[in-house]
């Protein structure tokens, strides 16, 4: 067995509200805005340039073989792909979430439609026909079972594109498009005999609002493909050897208005309830307070991390479970994580530091948190110290009182943190 763990899988927890900035802080370590606006939303430009240390160029310099299978949306366009960027191999989408079944992106503009590929060509015909989370996990257990007896560590990018919109569930009825049962407007045509729909305990089906039963099945199905993963990496002999980590991108997303690709539903209230406030696109904790775990079977023990992390931790953190520190080439912007691989180890929460946020192109959702205090702003403007709301996240999680008034001198603290994040955006920016 090899000496260094396996690395398959997404990281793990997030802080930004939208899946190209949160691609960006996991894959590169450093917050989106060090690269420019660009990446501030979900985009089909290029991120990043090309030479940017990545979590793939890094363990692909020591000796891993480097894979991704799913979704890559940090660059729609080949010359600025997975290839380009240190995966020995890659499968999916270029672009980001595709039709279920059709593997298309939005087709506006067209040229960002055809997106589904193998190693950066396209794959004629798309797949067309078979749900995109099982291309996703048979691509993923095909490398477990490629790499199964051998002593060279790999690297799996694992990014799958459910439970992102379009949702869409057929089962065996792939011909038919997921719509209402004509002749029972509260159930969905053949739901009783798809089996995403009916998991074992009946949670599902107990459902009364059929929206919400449709993004469960796509769960359920999302679910039971991570466990054939597994069960793959159980198979051939790595599991223990295998750090895995895992995470969402953004909170939920509330309603989607349909029509973005063929056969998209408008869903309404779609997401179950959650506790906090906002959603996706938000700077408030439920755009960006997502549950992330990470496993490595008789290594790190079984424990909940209360404190805050961040995915531009990970490509550290991930350094220092293998031994070698990642450090950005001269003229690249500093790595803004740390490593919490010992603090893990040992049991023990990670060290409380500021934590920044900007979203939107150009940035209007703004926030920073330090340990229980965090600072948002809504607006075009940079932020002035006076503009600052301010939360108390350990005694009012959902962000409900405003205490910016009562207790400036925290809002002063944490926009002296703020301004020293914005002016890293412009320095680093400017050297690109």
């Amino acid at each position: 067995m090899p000496s260094q763990p396996r690395v398959p899988s997404a990281p793990a927890t997030t802080r930004c509200p939208q899946c190209t900035p949160t691609r960006i802080a996991a894959f590169t370590g450093r917050y989106p805005g060090r690269f420019g606006n660009a990446g501030l939303t979900a985009t089909t430009a290029p991120v990043f340039p090309h030479g940017t240390l990545t979590l793939a160029t890094f363990l692909k310099a020591q000796g891993y073989r480097t894979y991704l299978a799913g979704k890559w949306h940090m660059g729609v366009a080949e010359a600025h792909g997975p290839h380009h960027h240190g995966f020995d191999s890659s499968y999916g989408s270029f672009a980001g979430a595709v039709g279920a079944y059709d593997h298309r992106y939005r087709p506006h503009p067209p040229e960002q439609e055809i997106t589904w590929h193998r190693d950066g060509k396209i794959i004629e015909g798309y797949e067309n026909g078979t749900h995109v989370t099982d291309l996703v996990s048979d691509e993923a257990i095909r490398i477990i079972e490629e790499n199964k007896g051998s002593d060279q560590p790999f690297f799996l990018y694992l990014a799958y594109h459910a439970p992102h919109t379009p949702l869409d569930e057929r089962g065996e009825f792939v011909d038919t498009t997921t719509q209402l049962d004509p002749d029972n407007p509260k159930r969905w045509l053949n739901e009783d005999k798809i089996r995403w729909f009916n998991d074992p305990k009946g949670i599902i089906q107990s459902e009364p609002d059929p929206e919400k039963r449709l993004y469960l099945a796509v769960l359920h199905h999302l679910d039971n493909s991570i466990g054939r993963v597994l069960r793959a990496l159980e198979d051939s002999g790595h599991r223990d050897n295998t750090l895995i980590l895992f995470t969402s991108d953004n909170g939920p997303q509330i309603n989607w208005p349909g029509n973005a690709y063929p056969d998209d539903l408008k869903l309404t209230d779609f997401n179950p309830p959650h506790p906090f406030r906002g959603s996706k696109y938000d700077a408030y904790e439920g755009g960006v307070h997502v549950p992330g775990f990470i496993h490595w079977r008789g290594k790190i023990p079984a424990h909940k991390v209360d404190t805050p992390v961040h995915v531009v931790d990970w490509m550290k953190t991930i350094g220092g479970f293998i031994g070698t520190e990642p450090g950005a080439p001269k003229g690249q912007p500093k790595l803004d994580g740390q490593d919490n691989s010992a603090l893990l180890l040992a049991k023990a929460n990670p060290t409380e530091r500021p934590i920044y946020q900007l979203w939107g192109r150009p940035g209007n959702r703004w926030a920073l948190s330090l340990g229980e205090w965090k600072v948002v702003h809504y607006g075009n403007k940079e932020p002035l110290q006076s503009d600052w709301q301010l939360y108390d996240l350990s005694a009012d999680p959902r962000e409900s009182t405003d205490l910016a008034q009562t207790h400036p001198e925290k809002v002063k603290e944490l926009h002296q943190h703020f301004l020293r994040e914005r002016a890293m955006d412009r320095k680093t920016t400017s050297n690109l």
